[in-house]
This record gives C-alpha cells, structure tokens and sequence, in this order.
C-alpha cells in the first residue's frame, strides 16, 4: 500500500512537469506512466489496475476536460487504468510491462479521439481514425520512447531493482 501510494504522488507531480503541451490535450511529461507501470511490475494485475484506475480518478479531479460521461469514462479511468496492464508481465521483465501499459493507454486515448473528438481533426488528414492515430500515438510514443531510454540505462535499473527488492521484502 504504501509504495502503491508513493508511486501514485509520484505521478501525479511528474504529471504536472510538462516538456511538451498537445493542443488538443495530452502532454509528454516527465516520465509520469512510469511510476504507475512500477506497481503492476511489481505486484501483479490486480494491483496495478488499482493503483492505475486510482491515478486516473486522480487525473480527473485534479485536471478534468468532461464533455460527457462516456468520454471522462474513457479518457480517465480507461486510458490511465490500462497502464496497470504492465502486471500481466509482472515476470517478463519492466520494458514489456511497460509498453503493454502504453499501449493499453493509447488504445483507450486513439478510441476518445475517433469517436469524441474526431470532427476536430485538420482537413489534412482523411479522417478521424487516423487524426487519432497520429495524435496519440505523437504524444504518448514520446513520453514512452524518452522512459524506455531511461529505464534502460544502467544506473536506473540498478535503483529500480533495488526498489523492486524492497517493495517486496
């Protein structure tokens, strides 16, 4: 509980250091999904979809753009409750449980897109499948290219194990 409770304030205040804003919402931040992802890696399914689908209440009262319910249901407790896939790899290893964690944010993300937000999307693009797509797929693909670099790096995944360690003694 308590490193579940760590891992969600820890989100939520990377949450909110933004390196770049989306236009139409979304952000890459600073290594946010991250902290959420642990939980699953570390405790399993059960655990992750919690403390995700907790972080997303989190994310909706803290920062809420509604315009119906089926929408804030989407773009909040399914998008960021997704990232509590990662526990279906919780013994294959972080970099899988962490894309899995991803992209599950990302389906639920590309879905509000096409079906809530589509009519907005630039005549640039042949539709609001792929306006989503693209969207999405730019701000979310950053922020997970940006963690996986970091998780890879030596020194981060010395101090993620030894963390792992502990949140399992």
């Amino acid at each position: 509980l308590a490193f579940s409770a760590m891992a969600i304030a820890l989100a939520m205040v990377t949450s909110m250091i933004k390196l770049f804003d989306m236009p139409m919402g979304g952000s890459v931040t600073l290594l946010s999904m991250l902290f959420i992802v642990l939980i699953g890696y570390w405790y399993g399914l059960g655990a992750g979809l919690t403390a995700a689908f907790a972080y997303g209440i989190l994310q909706l009262v803290v920062d809420p753009y509604i315009i119906s319910v089926p929408q804030m249901l989407v773009d909040y407790l399914f998008a960021f409750g997704a990232l509590g896939l990662s526990g279906l790899f919780s013994k294959h290893g972080l970099i899988k449980g962490y894309i899995a964690g991803v992209l599950g944010r990302y389906f639920f993300a590309f879905l509000s897109g096409w079906i809530f937000f589509g009519m907005y999307a630039p005549e640039e693009f042949p539709n609001a499948v792929v306006y989503s797509l693209a969207y999405n797929g730019a701000y979310l693909g950053a922020e997970a290219l940006i963690t996986l670099i970091i998780i890879c790096l030596p020194p981060v995944q010395k101090a993620l194990n030894a963390v792992k360690n502990m949140a399992n003694s």
